[in-house]
């Protein structure tokens, strides 16, 4: 695994286009479903969920920051084409 500095993470983003994977997570009183799909170079992020409230569901879209860009790559490193990445 190379080691993960900024242009490290533009290049693999970079390389991997059209990767996708989801996550989920479910607890007593919450449910989540992450949905991760890298495209333009960037990683989006979908969350959807609902929590144990009647009215608490939501439907969230973002451009990861750097932070979430460098935790997803490295939980996903197996995942990905790293070929000519040092």
């Amino acid at each position: 695994m190379p080691r993960l500095t900024k242009d490290a993470r533009q290049r693999i983003l970079d390389q991997n286009e059209g990767f996708s994977t989801r996550t989920y997570y479910d607890a007593k009183n919450s449910r989540e479903e992450r949905s991760y799909t890298i495209s333009g170079g960037k990683l989006h992020i979908r969350a959807t969920g609902r929590t144990s409230w009647a009215d608490s569901h939501y439907d969230e879209e973002w451009i990861a920051t750097e932070e979430e860009v460098h935790k997803f790559l490295y939980k996903h490193q197996r995942e990905m084409n790293l070929d000519g990445i040092e």
